[in-house]
């Protein structure tokens, strides 16, 4: 038998080996241990093969068959593959991107776990026979008293021993090991929720209705107008016809929250998948989810591809975030797979948002029948007023305009909450020589250093590169200043001006270890905390009942960006920021800061609200031919120079150009690659990045059919083009950043 394996590796292939006689037959979709060059590596049979192209003599045997069924179900082994394809990336890699670490080490598909129990002739006599000496053979009897049975290392760490003294016990007869029985899903306790209004009622009607069949609905709701309560409501329905449901949320940030009103909600198992778990947590969790012994799983960006064999409803909260694309290595959406992977199943999927994607909306205004709408706030909740403070004609302190202040200093005198938001970590943006104006820049990166640590550190957020700060100009001598504001400054400047106010910060720097932030988000739901200092990571999902006042400091980051996507993703931050104000019956009040108050955007956003917005930008959209009624994708070259990286780039066209693709695209004729267009090669924006110069050259169509008939016959091109070996390239297909 020939199989047809794939290895995790960046060679777009996959590779032929040999089941000898005697072997068994490893599943479609199993592991097996494989030679490759001199290393012993895991691979995934994707094919069973009667022939193969590899000379008899050079072709190799598998060593061993790991697995005895498959690691993935057919339909989550096909939708793998697809990605593959699509995203014309390695598929030895794809696979690999959505097992754990340790599967892809080769660890055992089940958890092989020994559990022990006292034996009849241990509850009798262990007590009576051993040594009041032998404390801890007496604890773990002691602790086993108790139980049916338990995990050795449960056993050991209550009772303080080792593995010796358990293997005593069972050679004197008074304990004995056992393998547990494998559990299916358990049965559960669903508590019931809130009363929904009108509009809720109605969306959780049309979900359940749904049920059974694949529709792709956009859940469109206010900030706090109960949309969590719906996918709660919704995914009750799918759990009362035994099924199982995946919510997938953007940021880990998000999770402890959302996984607390899940529990809340749901007495039943339920798995937790994202980067944060160790290795064990994350393996534990994704044999449970395969195993259907969890109901639900909540995960972000890669529990799209969890293993749930009843799987009944697909939820995605916030689908609008830019983390749901994967920006490096195998670069997916997660969105658009979910989609898929719903699609394929026959089972909807809810695409929740307060500001959806230009995708999404698009795809609502051509099926009207999948909108759903939340137009108003849960529980009565009204919402915030929201007005500019124009910074021309106001003084300022730190960032902070008097008018600002002024209205912190009113609302914390009513018992309100009070959330700055910043979208820069740090404590300055820059460290200026006000004598020569020379600034601090990253030695690797076309980038400022950030200054970190109360003016003690500079930081490169680009590439983590940290230094201790000069006091003095390196060229004039000049003592040095941090100009501008971070978090941290804001942070320290509020202290001074409200001396004796409770103060949180919540960016990347001050969240750093597991549990912090939990344990922040209850000081201030417990209104220990009065004033809320943060970046993004605080405009995700949040529920703070008690603020009342939101404060934008910087809204004109994004207004003049070369981004296309750009001011989409600055109206879904302030949409989003301003969503935390007001959230119980308080009224809440938004100040939004701005140079540019006559801008366009900000008065679509308060004269008309997101939706306003989002018309406009749809409308210049299709004038200029972005997406989303258009497919973009990108090659990008980094290299030890600019001219390579160029250099490669420019052989690439020229190897469309040479191959005909380029013709065939203007060629009327040709609809399989009509109107497809090359643009550039340019520097990428920012050019320099650890070390490393970087490059792209934009590939647009007006559908994702060009562009794969394209990139299908350029690809093999390009990895034979000599200029390859002295660049590392990629392809991003649907590109959400060009940068």
């Amino acid at each position: 038998m020939i199989l047809g394996v794939a290895i995790d590796t960046p060679l777009r292939r996959i590779f032929d080996y040999r089941v000898s006689a005697g072997q068994p037959s490893p599943p479609h979709g199993g592991r097996v241990w494989v030679p490759f060059g001199r290393r012993r590596v895991v691979g995934i049979v994707i094919e069973y093969r009667e022939h193969t192209e590899v000379p008899a003599g050079k072709l190799r045997d598998i060593h061993a068959c790991i697995d005895t069924e498959p690691v993935f179900d057919p339909q989550l082994l096909k939708l793998l593959l697809w990605s593959a394809e699509y995203y014309r990336h390695p598929v030895g890699e794809v696979l690999a991107a959505a097992l754990p670490a340790a599967l892809r080490a080769g660890a055992p598909l089940r958890e092989e776990l020994r559990v022990w129990r006292l034996t009849e002739a241990g509850r009798r006599q262990a007590m009576t026979q051993l040594s009041a000496r032998a404390t801890r053979l007496r604890s773990i009897v002691e602790y086993l008293a108790h139980r049916d049975a338990a995990p050795a290392s449960d056993i050991l760490q209550a009772a303080g021993a080792s593995m010796e003294a358990l293997h005593r016990l069972a050679a004197r007869g008074f304990v004995e090991w056992q393998q547990p029985v494998a559990e299916t899903a358990s049965s559960g306790t669903v508590h019931p929720g809130p009363s929904l209004n009108d509009a809720q009622q109605a969306a959780v009607e049309h979900i359940a209705a749904c049920l059974g069949g694949f529709s792709a609905l956009l859940l469109q709701g206010v900030t706090g107008s109960g949309k969590t309560e719906v996918y709660m409501q919704a995914i009750a329905a799918v759990l009362a016809r035994t099924g199982q449901a995946l919510v997938l949320v953007p940021e880990i940030a998000l999770t402890p929250q959302l996984v607390s009103r899940f529990r809340e909600r749901f007495d039943l198992p339920m798995a937790v998948l994202h980067s944060g778990l160790s290795d064990g947590e994350r393996l534990a969790a994704w044999r449970q989810a395969q195993l259907g012994q969890v109901h639900i799983v909540i995960g972000t960006r890669s529990a799209v591809f969890a293993p749930l064999p009843r799987l009944g409803l697909i939820v995605m909260d916030e689908e609008h975030d830019p983390s749901f694309k994967q920006q490096d290595g195998f670069r997916y959406s997660a969105r658009d797979l979910a989609i898929l992977r719903a699609q394929r199943l026959d089972i909807p999927i809810v695409l929740g948002s307060a500001t959806p994607s230009l995708e999404s909306l698009l795809h609502a205004r051509r099926q009207p029948e999948t909108l759903l709408r939340l137009p108003r706030r849960a529980a009565g909740a009204k919402p915030p007023r929201l007005s500019l403070v124009d910074l021309r004609n106001q003084p300022q302190t730190q960032g902070l305009a008097t008018a600002t202040v002024q209205a912190i200093d009113r609302h914390l005198r009513d018992g309100g909450q009070v959330m700055l938001f910043l979208n820069r970590r740090g404590y300055a943006p820059v460290m200026f020589c006000p004598g020569c104006g020379w600034t601090a820049q990253c030695r690797r990166c076309d980038a400022h250093l950030t200054v970190h640590g109360r003016g003690t550190q500079l930081a490169c957020h680009h590439c983590g590169n940290r230094q201790v700060v000069a006091e003095l100009c390196p060229l004039c001598s000049t003592m040095l200043k941090p100009v501008g504001q971070g978090t941290e400054r804001i942070e320290e400047t509020l202290g001074l001006m409200f001396p004796g106010v409770a103060l949180a910060r919540i960016d990347r720097d001050s969240i750093r270890r597991k549990g912090e932030l939990e344990a922040v988000l209850t000081r201030i739901n417990d209104n220990e905390v009065r004033l809320l200092v943060g970046t993004q990571m605080l405009t995700k999902g949040h529920d703070f009942p008690n603020v009342t006042l939101v404060v934008v400091l910087n809204a004109d980051q994004g207004l003049f960006s070369t981004d296309y996507r750009a001011s989409e993703r600055l109206a879904q931050t302030i949409v989003q920021v301003a969503g935390r104000a007001g959230r119980a019956q308080r009224p809440g009040e938004v100040l939004i800061q701005t140079e540019y108050p006559d801008h366009p955007l900000l008065t679509k956003l308060l004269t008309g609200g997101y939706e306003a917005f989002a018309e406009g930008a749809l409308q210049e959209r299709e004038r200029s031919g972005w997406p989303p009624f258009a497919r973009i994708a990108l090659l990008r070259a980094e290299a030890p120079t600019p001219a390579a990286a160029m250099q490669f780039l420019h052989a690439a066209r020229d190897a469309a150009q040479a191959g005909g693709l380029l013709a065939c695209a203007q060629d009327t004729n040709q609809s399989a690659l009509r109107g497809l267009r090359l643009l550039g090669p340019a520097p990428a924006p920012m050019e320099r990045r650890a070390g490393r110069f970087r490059a792209q050259l934009l590939l647009q169509a007006p559908s994702h059919g060009p562009v794969q008939k394209f990139l299908a016959g350029w690809l093999p091109i390009l990895e034979t083009l000599p200029a390859s070996r002295q660049v590392r390239w990629s392809i991003d297909v649907d590109a959400q950043e060009l940068f």
